[in-house]
């Protein structure tokens, strides 16, 4: 499959239809919306649901491979911020604090981002390693420390309340809870939540998507205006600075295209859920609205939308 079969591959599939619907309803200001429990209720199944496959898959893989590939990926998340701190800072005249933050948000990653990009995976024949759960789990919390040594913040100044604040985020509970489940289930205990885990994942997707596409419209409609653009460009061109990065590791480690096309999703996302919590506590004087809007508002619809069926056509042509 060319980059262009790719495309029309991820674009026709309801999923990505879903999310495009939830942003145009949001954008014409329809009163379309997911009650919060419900929202809640479904990301609570999607990360114990990727984490349990991952965990299953991953009985069967062999750990120096997995290995390789969490380093690759703390790698990844640790660098890339300095990366997106120094385009912000070299472009924009963003605060030294919100560029930092900014950037914190472009080395972690989106958890919904790689779930889809798990089930594109699937649906064009790239099923990745299950390893790659792990690899997600362990990119979270890298970049929050960049962030912080990029801030000019000290590692006293609430470190212990953000230290838990990571550790125990309740979407990084839950995924390493069920990966640990899965594999120490396996091939039998997949076997047993079938029904649950397979079988009606991708209909509930859909409906989160549909909530996603809600979220970023509606942030997009608030911040209209209100940033520059070249800011709002960042949001662009980071996630495929991340990605080319992580092409480049997934080849040096020997990683096949489907694995290679998650690593390179992970480095190119930004986190809206993690990060913002971590950065509320330690970095409370930066902006927010500036980081969701790019991380939320740009850089997940642009992946969702593009940058994942382009991260599989180069996969597959590097490395198949």
């Amino acid at each position: 499959m060319d980059v262009f079969d790719l495309a029309a591959a991820n674009l026709i599939s309801p999923p990505i239809l879903f999310f495009l619907l939830g942003l145009m309803a949001a954008l014409v200001r329809s009163d379309l919306a997911i009650p919060e429990a419900v929202a809640k209720g479904i990301s609570i199944y999607l990360v114990m649901a990727i984490g349990f496959k991952g965990g299953a898959e991953m009985a069967a893989s062999p750990l120096v491979a997995a290995a390789l590939a969490i380093v690759a990926g703390i790698v990844l998340s640790a660098a890339l911020p300095f990366i997106s701190f120094g385009a912000l800072r070299a472009t924009s005249r963003l605060p030294r604090v919100d560029a930092a933050a900014i950037a914190a948000h472009y080395g972690s990653i989106s958890i919904v981002t790689f779930i889809a990009a798990s089930d594109a995976g699937m649906a064009m024949g790239l099923a990745a390693a299950g390893f790659m759960v792990a690899v997600a789990a362990a990119m979270e919390a890298p970049a929050i420390f960049s962030g912080l040594a990029l801030a000019g913040r000290r590692e006293g100044e609430g470190g212990g309340t953000m230290i838990r604040e990571i550790a125990f985020n309740g979407s990084i509970v839950l995924l390493i809870g069920a990966f640990a489940i899965g594999w120490a289930t396996g091939e039998r205990g997949m076997a047993m939540v079938q029904p649950f885990f397979g079988d009606i994942f991708r209909g509930v997707l859909c409906l989160f998507l549909l909530d996603m596409g809600l979220v970023a419209g509606r942030g997009l409609r608030r911040s209209a205006g209100k940033l520059d653009w070249r800011v709002l460009v960042h949001g662009l061109y980071m996630p495929l600075i991340g990605a080319a990065l992580g092409l480049g590791l997934a080849a040096l480690i020997g990683l096949e295209p489907g694995s290679a096309a998650l690593l390179m999703t992970l480095a190119a996302s930004a986190s809206y859920i993690a990060v913002p919590a971590a950065m509320r506590l330690a970095l409370p004087e930066a902006d927010p609205s500036v980081s969701l809007t790019l991380s939320l508002g740009i850089t997940f619809p642009f992946n969702l939308v593009f940058g994942i069926p382009i991260y599989f056509a180069a996969a597959q042509w590097a490395l198949g």
